[in-house]
């Protein structure tokens, strides 16, 4: 274990949506492959506690750790990258900072004090900020927002007071900015990166490298006005051009020699990164030998971050199996009787996405019924996969008022709450959060070919689960129960054993797959929908 950690900040300029996470995962990767232990914090600004009640629309897709913390999505380009599982203590809000102090405030603990965002807040801030303190040998802290957001202060403070207690050689500020390229001028524009380090050195942090995003290479006369009006060494001024797939990035910083300028500003010895396998990885994603279309039926496709873990691990699981995943958007509040053929002809799979809420139903159970009648390989999630049970209750079984209590309470309630669950009133009181074991029933089914492991752990987030009042009765005409909890009582995996793929999960695999190793359900479907699509082709 390391005696003491360093830091390294990473904060945005000009405007959202650059990349900070993405650049911070890299980093990660790049000193991780160097040998040392990397983590990586995500420090949210907006009041939320968390953004577990938050409109994917607004937030995209809500990330679930291990421990059942619901987090930004940030998160989850930590794990993919660096192959570890993040925690709680991973991700901070400002909401959570603030709820901290004011209880804290409620119990006397300030001794009479008046309670102000300096020191009060900035110390809470400071504390998370070193939760991990010397058991990595580096910290990388992602403060979200933009540079300059009211609501970004009391972060900014915060990491300028500690950069300033650690000292130079184990705190190093880096400023992700951009740098626009004006096609009616034919030319990079830098004065929105000047602006921006100009005020992020107002808040008394001076930047120490500059990730300066731009779909254009920047030249060397452009860096040099660069460093030279953001008071920042040439070299230290890195282009961070847009990729192929995030999976380049890494190797684009490498190439920068990000890393050597890291460890050598840190005083920490240089170490060649292994990056072998990570390039075998990145070419199957960009050169894949086969290619295959598999449709996503879901309510929020409109905002495509609704769904990013599911997307990427559609990425890792084509390379596993050398195949490019497109990705058909369905959306199922217009999936009609009329229209259900047309919108899934030529799709080699379908995946039905979780979600809340009665709104688009109808259309997925439209889907799933469509994909289960012409044998093409199916995989629900969550919700999806609670679509699936009511599908087979209505149309094989015959209960053709089945439905979950989430959408109509009636007498054929194949999905329900659990009678323990059902006197909660708290929002989000009744979900089911983060990882929980699951038994795989034998090993002739699709989840033990897929797992090869009887025991498994799976993260989840929900609250209406299978209902067992009619457990026998669809097993008795088919539908099979392949996953449940170790004592049985709740369902986790169910599929149908005579269609070419068909299985629906209770829990997110999607938040644990894996840049290179995937994840062994979405490994399996496409597989399956690759098998499909060479069949057709031969067809």
């Amino acid at each position: 274990m390391p005696k003491t950690s360093k830091y390294l900040f990473i904060t945005g300029g000009v405007l959202s949506s650059l990349g900070k996470g993405i650049a911070s995962a890299s980093i990660g990767l790049l000193l991780k492959q160097r040998g040392h232990s990397v983590t990586v914090l995500k420090f949210d600004p907006y009041i939320n506690v968390d953004p577990g009640t938050m409109n994917p629309y607004q937030h995209g897709e809500v990330y679930v750790t291990d421990d059942g913390a619901e987090s930004d999505l940030d998160l989850g380009h930590y794990e993919r990258f660096l192959d570890v599982n993040m925690t709680k203590a991973n991700n901070a809000t400002a909401g959570q900072v603030y709820f901290e102090v004011i209880q804290r405030e409620r119990r006397g603990e300030y001794l009479g004090k008046t309670v102000q965002v300096i020191p009060h807040i900035t110390d809470e801030l400071k504390r998370r900020m070193l939760a991990f303190d010397g058991k990595f040998d580096f910290v990388i802290i992602e403060i979200g927002g933009t540079v300059g957001d009211i609501e970004s202060l009391p972060f900014m403070e915060a990491s300028r007071q500690l950069t300033l207690e650690l000292g130079r050689r184990r705190a190093l500020n880096i400023h992700l900015t951009y740098v626009p390229y004006i096609r009616s001028a034919g030319e990079l524009k830098t004065k929105p990166t000047q602006h921006s380090v100009k005020t992020l050195m107002e808040f008394g942090i001076m930047p120490d490298i500059l990730l300066c995003r731009s779909e254009m290479k920047l030249g060397r006369e452009m860096r040099q006005k660069i460093a030279l009006f953001c008071n920042v060494e040439e070299r230290s001024v890195i282009e961070a051009l847009d990729a192929e797939t995030i999976y380049d990035v890494p190797q684009m910083f490498a190439k920068r020699n990000l890393d050597d300028i890291i460890c050598e500003k840190l005083n920490v010895r240089k170490r060649v990164p292994e990056l072998d396998t990570w390039s075998r990885f990145t070419h199957r994603v960009r050169s894949p030998k086969h290619s295959i279309t598999i449709g996503l039926a879901g309510k929020y496709i409109q905002y495509k971050d609704s769904y990013k873990s599911i997307l990427e691990a559609f990425i890792h699981a084509g390379a596993v199996n050398n195949t490019r995943v497109n990705v058909r958007w369905i959306d199922s509040e217009e999936i009609t009787q009329a229209t259900v053929a047309e919108q899934l002809d030529g799709i080699d799979g379908l995946l039905v996405a979780p979600g809340f809420g009665s709104r688009g139903i109808e259309g997925k159970l439209l889907a799933i019924q469509y994909v289960r009648e012409q044998n093409i390989p199916f995989f629900g999630i969550c919700l999806g996969m609670q679509c699936a049970v009511i599908e087979f209750a209505r149309n094989v079984v015959g209960l053709t008022k089945a439905t979950s209590s989430e959408f109509k309470k009636n007498d054929q309630n194949v999905i329900d709450l659990l009678p323990e669950q059902k006197h909660i009133t708290d929002k989000g009181g009744t979900m089911r959060l983060g990882a929980y074991p699951c038994h795989i029933a034998s090993k002739r089914t699709q989840a033990y070919k897929a797992y090869r492991n009887e025991h498994i752990s799976e993260r989840h987030r929900h609250r209406y689960e299978f209902n067992n009042d009619f457990r026998d009765t669809l097993t008795a005409k088919g539908l099979v129960i392949s996953g449940t909890s170790p004592d049985g009582r709740l369902v986790e995996i169910v599929e149908l054993p005579h269609h070419r793929w068909f299985v629906g999960v209770q829990f997110h695999p999607e938040l644990k797959s894996r840049a290179v190793t995937g994840h062994p359900l979405f490994i399996a479907f496409v597989k399956a929908s690759l098998a499909h699509h060479l069949e057709s082709i031969d067809a």
